[in-house]
């Protein structure tokens, strides 16, 4: 069999990507330049300051990725890039990217959605099998995705407000942590212990949705009256009654969609997959209920936002000669099966 070499391209919040991809599952190569400095001192992306960092770095990038992969655009068989959901600026200069290569070498276009390449980072790991079950877990999403087939994607339960990542974040910052929140959060919460009572939102309603705003303001009135009474917060206890109550609701609301979808592969996917606490707690859990489920988690380097999980991701839609035309545009809003 041909090998299939895919340049990808990923540009959708703070972080500029470029990787070769061999098959949809080997990686070549996998540059990644992060932003968090340049956005730390906001305490949060900032949209405007994101699409210029992209614009200085998408070239350089582009030829490191090539360059470390020891390969030219004319080996390349198609082009990938993320077209949404994003920053529709940070998307932008990513596309271009893409469909400036594509148009130059004759190499076809592949548009790929940002949530389904958290979900394909895990075949960079080992194969997918399906029918397959993902938890997409992110600043900007959390969502329980059902996949049939390679390609297929079902979203059976969303969050209703609040992504959990989000709520890490402002946290966070509620507890003066440095941007961003969530990593430092995960942190400090295993410093601590689960002493304060917060809610664990829909945990017992018969739908698989989630809700982490009710937490969020529960976290936040809890340090407010402490301040106004004069009381201690203790931020490690705190962390740690805010990740537990995340991480109960993210784990049974799993368990059970895993008993209504019987599924061959569960795989976790996104940037809080990266969460400690989160990787155990759903490692016993699938021990437990799901022992002769597959269970796949990417490696810490591939749970953020890379380019590599886009050329994983890219190959399905490639061997299917599921190619974007050049008037390709973003969407910032775009959910999984829309295409």
């Amino acid at each position: 069999m041909k090998e299939t070499l895919i340049l990808a391209i990923e540009s959708s919040c703070d972080e500029t990507s470029a990787a070769v991809i061999q098959n949809g599952n080997t990686i070549l190569s996998n540059i990644v330049a992060s932003q968090i400095k340049s956005h730390m001192r906001f305490g949060g992306v900032v949209p405007e300051i994101a699409s210029r960092h992209h614009v200085e770095q998408i070239t350089q990038v582009i030829d490191e990725a090539l360059a470390k992969a020891g390969k030219t655009l004319d080996d390349m068989d198609a082009i990938a890039v993320t077209y949404g959901p994003g920053l529709v600026g940070a998307l932008l200069i990513g596309i271009s990217a893409a469909k400036a290569l594509a148009l130059a070498s004759g190499k076809p276009l592949i548009a790929v959605n940002h949530m389904a390449g958290h979900i394909y980072a895990n075949q960079l790991v080992e194969p997918l099998q399906f029918p397959l079950m993902a938890l997409v877990v992110s600043g900007g999403h959390t969502e329980l995705v059902y996949m049939p087939e390679d390609g297929k994607f079902q979203i059976i339960g969303e969050t209703r407000d609040d992504a959990a990542g989000e709520a890490y974040d402002k946290i966070g910052r509620i507890l003066n942590l440095p941007y961003p929140g969530g990593k430092k959060m995960d942190e400090l919460a295993h410093l601590g212990t689960d002493t304060y009572d917060f809610p664990r939102a829909m945990i017992h309603e018969d739908h698989f949705d989630f809700s982490f705003s009710g937490l969020k303001s529960a976290v936040i009135n809890r340090v407010h009256n402490a301040k106004q009474k004069g009381e201690e917060i203790v931020p490690e206890d705190l962390a740690a009654s805010f990740q537990a109550s995340v991480v109960e609701v993210l784990v049974e609301k799993t368990r059970r969609a895993l008993k209504a979808y019987p599924v061959k592969q569960f795989v976790l996917a996104g940037g809080v997959a990266a969460n400690k606490g989160l990787r155990t707690a759903m490692t016993q859990m699938m021990e437990e209920h799901y022992p002769t489920v597959t269970f796949s988690i990417p490696p810490l380097s591939l749970c953020g936002d890379n380019a590599a999980m886009i050329g994983a991701a890219a190959f399905t839609k490639y061997m299917q000669k599921d190619f974007a035309k050049m008037d390709l545009n973003a969407v910032p809003g775009l959910e999984l099966g829309e295409e």
